[in-house]
């Protein structure tokens, strides 16, 4: 990748345009929903106490948050497309909202069906905001800088993963109100939502930056080569994730001797913060490193980590979820940014496709839930995010050759 200072624009702007404002204003979504899906892992353990069921049960909120996604992406793409970026927003600020509030009287209800209804609303909200934002942030300014500006961009999502543990432990595993927290967060995004009723986003074309440049640009997606393994890798990323995160507590509490609120705040703090710092850091690594060699290197540092969790449990399988979690840091961002480069006006379609592939996250807990309960081994669940990363290592490890074979020279 060529580190010399693009001559069309910098960072945040191209062609003489200044898209700062705009980044700072979207880049405040992508803690909300770091937010909403952190606070998920701690659910999936409250619901297996408070209702007394099953690990792959429990599974089942994951799977309507991740299943939301699959639904909603597409019509979200839609909305895009027809409206505009800012019309996403506000779609999934709006369901955000109505889902969150749906907690309250759902702990007065006390189903889980309900909560698992709420959780599938506000589900189809992050989809509309992660469609709308993801692509939106690489197009802000020079394309070249896309890898680092959605990593950027992902750094608050990763404060999000960080606040969302710690306040489920406080408020949930501590013996709280279950609502609370989401009354709170309900409110918040609906107030936001007025902040962008009224206030009006660029609407940038990305085909400008890369088709006229780019003649396969205009070739359908599946011909994509990049694209199409992109998904591949996508799916499988959030699949590890999830899971991981999932479990983290459970692992923690069964193999490792730590309390389950404890586990939380590590999780929180010292998991989500470096996850958070990792995403600093690989945007500034990115400066001296291309992207899929940096990526490369992370997955095959977070391979390592899911063996010694398989072969090592307690402390030592402990801390190894902290390299992993340093490890995932840079992966979603940078397998989006890489499997929409050079798509040109497919941008936005290509992009509702990623969404997409956010399904994986409902597969991997309910697999990784099965398989701990049939064998009684929870640190044998984790074979399936091994297999995720070596995925993702496979697609950097190819990424140039598909690239090519897409037409569009290298990276």
């Amino acid at each position: 990748m060529n580190n010399a200072q693009p001559s069309r624009g910098s960072l945040f702007s191209v062609g003489g345009k200044n898209y700062l404002m705009p980044f700072i204003l979207v880049t405040a979504l992508f803690f909300l929903w770091g937010f909403a899906h952190s606070i998920l892992d701690v659910l999936n353990k409250h619901f297996q106490e408070a209702f007394d069921m099953t690990k792959t049960r429990s599974a089942l909120v994951q799977a309507m948050v991740y299943g939301g996604y699959f639904l909603m992406a597409l019509p979200a793409g839609l909305i895009i497309r027809r409206w505009g970026y800012r019309a996403g927003v506000c779609a999934g600020l709006g369901l955000y909202g109505i889902g969150a509030l749906m907690f309250v009287p759902g702990s007065q209800i006390g189903s889980f069906e309900f909560f698992l209804l709420s959780l599938f609303v506000i589900g189809c909200g992050l989809t509309c905001l992660e469609t709308a934002a993801n692509p939106y942030v690489t197009v802000l300014g020079d394309d070249k800088w896309a890898e680092r500006r959605i990593n950027i961009a992902q750094s608050f999502n990763g404060l999000g993963w960080i606040i969302g543990p710690v306040v489920g432990g406080l408020c949930v595993l501590g013996g709280g109100n279950i609502a609370l927290p989401y009354a709170v967060v309900g409110v918040v995004v609906l107030l936001i939502l007025g902040v962008f009723v009224v206030v009006k986003l660029p609407e940038v074309t990305p085909a400008i930056d890369e088709s006229t440049t780019s003649p396969c640009a205009d070739r359908p997606l599946l011909r994509q080569s990049h694209f199409v393994f992109g998904l591949v890798a996508l799916f499988f990323y959030v699949a590890a994730q999830t899971g991981i995160n999932s479990f983290f507590i459970n692992y923690a509490d069964e193999c490792a001797g730590v309390d389950k609120n404890a586990a939380a705040l590590w999780l929180g703090f010292l998991g989500m913060g470096l996850f958070m710092l990792g995403r600093m850091g690989g945007s500034f690594l990115m400066k001296y490193l291309s992207p899929e060699r940096l990526l490369l290197f992370f997955a095959i540092g977070a391979s390592v980590a899911m063996l010694i969790i398989m072969t090592l449990s307690g402390r030592l399988g402990f801390y190894a979820f902290f390299v992993c979690f340093l490890c995932e840091s840079i992966m979603f961002p940078t397998i989006f940014a890489l499997a929409i480069r050079g798509l040109g006006r497919h941008t936005k379609m290509a992009s509702s496709l990623l969404i997409m592939c956010i399904v994986g996250g409902a597969v991997a807990p309910l697999l990784m839930g099965f398989i701990a309960d049939t064998s009684g081994l929870m640190s044998l669940a984790f074979s399936v995010p091994l297999i995720c990363f070596v995925v993702i290592a496979a697609f950097a490890l190819a990424y140039r050759r598909c690239l090519s074979r897409s037409g569009h020279g290298p990276a």
